[in-house]
Formats: structure tokens, sequence, C-alpha cells
């Protein structure tokens, strides 16, 4: 009896002791109406607590346990970001405890590596993608009208393998994953920011604004110029900001990308319905009519998807180390959603059936941006290894869509 007396009054001061510290702050996550597996989740942060270090843990009955974390500034408010490792069920409750810590040594699983050519993005040793703000020259002989800087390549699998291919011979103006417009109204004329061989105008890298590496993802962001070429020279007509993200989620490799666009003039500009423009990947030569398939959320294949419209697509093909593929992720809230989709089929190119996947929210009406006006396209991209199916594809989908709901407790 005197045994468990002390006991209980062992834990008693105990639980007195921690009552005496910072408490933190309890974080309650909600799967919601979906399976969550390794799901990235955030949550803005309390004013006045941006400037610190946390500590993150979860919290199951009577154990704590710690789960890596990491801070981001964006518009004016700090998110804590972490995975929601392993699998929740619909209708599941998880709690979380972060709590202010000293400042803490640095963890970078996930890196930024400036070559002072281009960022390359990397999750534990391995490149995820390479943003290339220097210009790449067209290969010898070709006009330099092809040059260009701005865009992403290569985007790899997890296994290694280049998934992405720029200025192939048959289409030297395309750059891996890339987002330019094709139909430009400025000031009443029209340019192409797409074709580049036609000399009306370009897209060019600006200036990296962040960088950003820890536990949890790492990124960047980047200013964009778009200009026209006029006989008076040229003139951007065009800012944009690309936020780049990739997370430290399991087996495979997952990012995000998002398009800030607004005019940089007091002119507005027309974005005209065409049936190509916007968020494009012309993926790796290894893949052709023989070898890849593709597939969206509607269930269409191949022969079948370019005009429609899909939440997301995905193309498998042949690699080195057997089957890699990529999907492709449309935000509900982009313009024009679910996007239209401009793609090639099996018998484009020649018949060599390259693959070329389009999400054009301009591909079936005009889109005018005003002066002083934002515009933001959200897109969530997945390089894998094997194949990829319709469920995998719906649960990336909805994670990215439909994010599981934190709350502070």
């Amino acid at each position: 009896m005197t045994k468990t007396i002390v006991f209980i009054l062992g834990i008693s001061l105990c639980l007195s002791c921690q009552s005496g510290k910072d408490s933190g702050i309890t974080l309650s996550v909600q799967a919601g109406a979906f399976d969550r597996q390794d799901c990235a989740v955030s949550v803005e942060l309390p004013d006045g607590k941006g400037d610190l270090d946390w500590e993150l843990s979860e919290r199951k009955g009577w154990k704590n346990t710690k789960v890596p974390s990491q801070t981001v500034q964006t518009e004016g408010k700090t998110l804590l970001c972490w995975i929601l490792a392993g699998h929740t069920k619909v209708g599941d409750i998880r709690t979380f405890v972060a709590r202010p810590v000293e400042k803490q040594p640095a963890q970078h699983v996930m890196e930024v590596e400036d070559t002072q050519k281009a960022l390359i993005l990397k999750k534990d040793g391995k490149t995820v993608l390479q943003y290339n703000y220097a210009y790449v020259e067209p290969p010898a002989g070709v006009d330099a009208l092809f040059r260009r800087s701005g865009f992403i390549h290569p985007a790899c699998s997890p296994a290694g393998n280049v998934l992405t291919n720029i200025q192939p011979k048959d289409h030297y103006h395309h750059f891996g994953i890339w987002n330019p417009w094709t139909r430009v109204v400025y000031d009443g004329k029209h340019y192409d920011l797409w074709n580049l061989g036609g000399g009306q105008g370009t897209v060019r890298a600006g200036a990296i604004g962040s960088t950003a590496r820890g536990t949890v993802f790492c990124g960047y962001d980047a200013a964009l110029e778009h200009v026209i070429f006029t006989p008076e020279g040229e003139k951007t007509v065009m800012e944009e900001c690309w936020k780049v993200k990739t997370w430290n989620i399991p087996d495979i490799f997952l990012w995000d990308f998002e398009s800030h666009l607004h005019p940089s003039t007091p002119l507005p500009v027309l974005l005209e319905a065409y049936r190509y423009a916007g968020f494009s990947c012309r993926a790796t030569p290894e893949w052709t009519a023989e070898n890849c398939v593709m597939l969206t959320s509607e269930g269409k294949t191949r022969q079948e998807i370019d005009g429609t419209s899909a939440r997301w697509i995905f193309v498998t093909g042949d690699t080195q180390t057997g089957r890699s593929g990529l999907l492709f992720m449309s935000h509900p809230q982009n313009r024009n959603a679910p996007e239209p989709l401009r793609i090639w089929d099996e018998q484009a190119n020649g018949g060599r059936g390259d693959a070329f996947i389009n999400f054009a929210p301009t591909k079936n009406k005009d889109w005018e941006l005003e002066p002083g006006k934002h515009y933001l396209l959200r897109y969530r991209v997945v390089s894998y290894e094997g194949d990829m199916t319709a469920a995998t594809a719906d649960r990336l989908w909805n994670d990215f869509a439909c994010p599981p709901v934190v709350e502070i407790e």
C-alpha cells in the first residue's frame, strides 16, 4: 500500500513539474473524409511565435513521440510543417504538441544546391529536380532565339532516372517542365511566348527570392519575366513568381509548384484561348508509343485524353531501372478547373508518340489578367518507380486538394 501511494505521488509531482514549463501548443489533425498515407500538413502559428524554433511530438496516451518539423514564412505568416506519417484512417484525429525550444542544429535531409547556374533540390542526396536560372543555349547551328532560362530539367525518379527532355530537335522550344503562354494580347497586338522561333517574345528567369532546406522540405522562390519583342524594343508585360517545394515523403518524390502571375504595366494582358499553353512537360525521349501509357482521373487513356478535362494525369514508361512515371495534379481552385488537357497521342511526332502533357487553362476560354491583381495556379507532381494506379492517384490528389484540417486547441 505504501509503495502504491509513493508511485502515485511521483506521477503527481512529475505532472506538476511539467505544468510549470511552457506546455506548448496542442494541435489536432483531422483526416476528414479520406484515408491518408504519409501526408504533408501545416498550421499557421499564432502571432509573435514566428521567430522561434519548435519541437513537435505526437501524443499517444502517455507517450510522446518526436516528429521532424520545419517552419516557413509565407505571405506574412509562419507555417509549421510536418509529415503525417503512416496510415491515418477516414475520420481519425491525431494529436500533436509543439513547444518552442532553443535554437536547434540545422538538419538538412532536404537540401538545395546552387551551382551558380541552377538550383538543385535534393532528398537524401538524390536529385529531385533542377531549376535552371541561367540561359541554356540551343544546340550548335540552331537559331539563338531558342535559348532560354527559367525552367525545370531534369526532373528525376527516385531511382535516378531523368524523366524530362529539353530542346529536342523536333521542338527546340520544349524545356522540360515550363510555363509559357501562346496567345498573349497586349495593347491590341498578339505575341507568342511559347513558340520561340517566331521571335515575338520569351520568358526569362529573374532573381532567386529565397531558398529553404531542412528535415521536412526544401524549395525556392524565383522570379520570371514574360517579355514581348516590339519594334520599339523589349517590354516585360507580366511578372511571375514560382514557389517550388519538395517534401520528405517516403518512396516517392513529391513536389509542389505554384505560379503567381500579374501584369507588370498599367495595361491588361489577355491570354487568348488556344489549344496549348501553361504548365507543361516534355518527357524523356525514352518514352514513346511503344512503351508508355497515360491515364486521367476521368478514366481516359492516351488515345482519348486530348481535349478532355481532368483533376490528374499520369504517364508511366520504360526506364533504365524498369518502369518509372510522373503524376501531375491540378488544384481545384485553379482557373478553369478541372483543367483542360493538351497531350500527344500515340501517333504524334511522326508516329514516335513521344510523351507531352499540358494542363491548359486557356485551351477553351480567354483569361484576362487585370493590372494590380494577382493570379495563382497550383500543381503537385509525383515521380515514382513501378506503375501508378487510379486509386493511388486519387489518394494523392485528395491530400493535395483537401488536406487534413489542423486546428490549434
